[in-house]
């Protein structure tokens, strides 16, 4: 069972785990899990995705319960006008907030995207972030006798493919768990001393006015287990007690 975070007779949003597929794919032949498949099982009624989640990443997932819904979504996330909210753990300390403008080249898949264009230029991609807190645990990890760490909120302003892991890096703060971008000595290291061997990226907030009745709504996803084990470990349970608790402000609307 997913946990809906949202859901009437248009849209059902889901707190998509991490690890989890959205839908099935020939890539990967012997996944069972898809939130897709799963949603609709748990609803009994089809599902059109709108956008997507990379397989690490958790938090909020967004689906339409009709093709004509799915149009109106797909063009509000085209045009920009939903805010979404992510947050994550990267590499050293982030002291200060600023906008990553840094266009990208499109990451292509060897296989999936075989017959793609790979003439196309770097695309526009704008990142906003800012820093929420800092800690420096003793452990050792690769050449350092401490390891430093940062809790980041970032605010995208486009969906390109990879786009706030590639971003993290463009100014040296990997997020931790990025197996294909980041730290692997530090990725090693959260998972030996801290619990945790997952993407620490979470699609927590989604805004957006909804497409039919054109009232606003506000989603927001909880943190899993392992989330809130690094939380607590780095004492900021405490230091952030809006965010750090269980569970996030519930959708306006909930109907569920």
């Amino acid at each position: 069972m997913l946990e809906i975070l949202y859901q009437d007779e248009h849209l059902v949003a889901v707190n998509k785990p991490s690890g989890w597929l959205v839908h099935r794919s020939w890539l990967d032949r012997h996944e069972t899990r898809f939130v897709m498949q799963t949603v609709r099982d748990q609803i009994g009624q089809h599902v059109f995705t709108v956008h997507r989640l990379d397989r690490p990443t958790s938090g909020v997932l967004l689906m339409a319960l009709s093709s004509e819904v799915a149009r109106l979504l797909s063009q509000q996330f085209e045009q920009h006008q939903m805010q979404k909210t992510y947050h994550a753990v990267v590499r050293g300390y982030v002291l200060e907030g600023a906008t990553i403008d840094y266009p990208l080249t499109e990451e292509l898949d060897k296989i999936a995207d075989k017959f793609a264009s790979k003439d196309k230029g770097p695309q526009p991609a704008v990142t906003h972030y800012r820093p929420l807190a800092q800690v420096e645990m003793p452990v050792a990890i690769g050449r350092y006798e401490t390891a430093r760490y940062s809790l980041v909120e970032l605010k995208p302003e486009n969906g390109r493919k990879h786009q706030l892991r590639r971003h993290m890096v463009h100014i040296r703060h990997p997020i931790i768990g990025d197996s294909k971008h980041g730290d692997l000595n530090q990725n090693r290291g959260m998972a030996q001393h801290f619990g945790c061997p997952r993407l620490m990226l979470h699609a927590s907030h989604l805004q957006l006015n909804h497409p039919v009745t054109g009232e606003p709504l506000h989603i927001s996803a909880r943190w899993d287990e392992p989330w809130q084990g690094v939380m607590s470990q780095f004492g900021w349970t405490e230091s952030l007690p809006e965010l750090a608790r269980v569970e996030f402000p519930s959708a306006s609307g909930q109907d569920n």
